[in-house]
């Protein structure tokens, strides 16, 4: 059973050695622990770094493509590697590191494809009051999209298998914690929560800028996710409500001229019940479209982790 721990890093040359040194070097269950730092074009000696630690393997990125970008490059290279269960942390040494055997116990007793630390961000003493709710809240709402409790949305610490590896696909940009949730969700995949700890911070957060940059950076992120996974309830949704806006007038209409019989007014009434009507349908049809567009994305996907294990199945063949 082989463990990679990936720590995705940018300009992370000062907290990386401190963050290392706390790795497990043994755990339970676990055979082989090896280390992948992701350098995500750090403009810094973080690389070096990281050489000079001995870590097992250093994927450096071109340019500086953004926490996503890095995180989806790091699974798809401990795949390459071999790694049986992924753990990924981050470089400020955020996590305490001996909560990893706690995050890869559930996928070693078969209990979970993916694990994530939570780090109970309501009794945070270094998170703000706003930024406790804030985390709440967003962890409701990522949670309605994924249809399971989620108490830590935004936590980084988590463990993957082979197989969820293989199979997690991320599209955005800014951040993988909440896309990865709901995608997760949508497929049905086992997921645990488990306590974890936190060290103190060592520097600001990077991803969270300030509360209206996380905002307009999540809120997409949350909406782009679910409308791609379930294209057809929200459409629906949507499509209702135009629907009922446009039978209010309708029955007014109906009432005003053939039960009170105010004669032949209100025409406008009916002119904007039947454009709402007529918005409600159209829109009930492109959510048909689009649940067509996300089951043939579905094989897409599909096909995608067949070729992941064919790939895996070749490479290991050829060893």
């Amino acid at each position: 059973m082989k463990l990679i721990i990936q720590i995705p890093c940018y300009n992370e040359a000062a907290t990386l050695p401190h963050t290392l040194q706390a790795l497990p070097r043994s755990l339970p269950g676990v055979d082989d622990i090896e280390i992948l730092i992701i350098d995500d074009g750090s403009t810094d000696e973080t690389s070096a770094v990281a050489r000079e630690q001995g870590v097992d393997h250093i994927l450096r990125l071109p340019y500086h493509m953004g926490l996503a970008s890095g995180f989806r490059a790091g699974l798809d290279a401990c795949v390459q590697y071999g790694a049986d269960i992924i753990v990924n942390t981050d470089a400020d040494n955020q996590y305490v590191a001996e909560d990893i055997r706690r995050l890869i116990e559930p996928i070693l007793n078969e209990n979970a494809q993916l694990v994530i630390g939570d780090r109970q961000v309501a009794s945070l003493e270094h998170f703000s009051v706003w930024k406790r709710g804030l985390q709440r809240l967003g962890s409701w709402v990522v949670a309605q999209a994924a249809g399971f409790p989620v108490p830590d949305a935004t936590s980084g610490f988590r463990a993957f298998s082979r197989e969820m590896a293989m199979r997690t696909l991320v599209l955005s940009r800014y951040s993988y914690t909440l896309e990865t949730i709901i995608q997760a969700g949508a497929h049905q995949v086992p997921v645990k929560f488990v306590p974890v700890r936190t060290n103190p911070n060592t520097r600001p957060s990077r991803l969270m800028r300030s509360t209206t940059h996380y905002l307009r950076q999540s809120i997409p992120t949350i909406l782009r996710a679910y409308v791609m996974y379930q294209p057809l309830k929200v459409f629906s949704l949507i499509g209702t409500l135009f629907v009922l806006i446009g039978l209010i007038p309708a029955v007014r209409f109906l009432i005003l001229r053939y039960i009170l019989d105010q004669g032949s007014g209100n025409i406008q009434s009916l002119i904007f019940s039947a454009v709402m009507l007529i918005l409600g349908i159209q829109i009930y049809l492109i959510g048909l479209v689009a649940d067509i567009i996300a089951f043939n994305r579905k094989m897409l996907e599909d096909q995608n982790y067949r070729l992941k294990c064919l790939e895996f199945e070749q490479k290991n063949h050829q060893k």
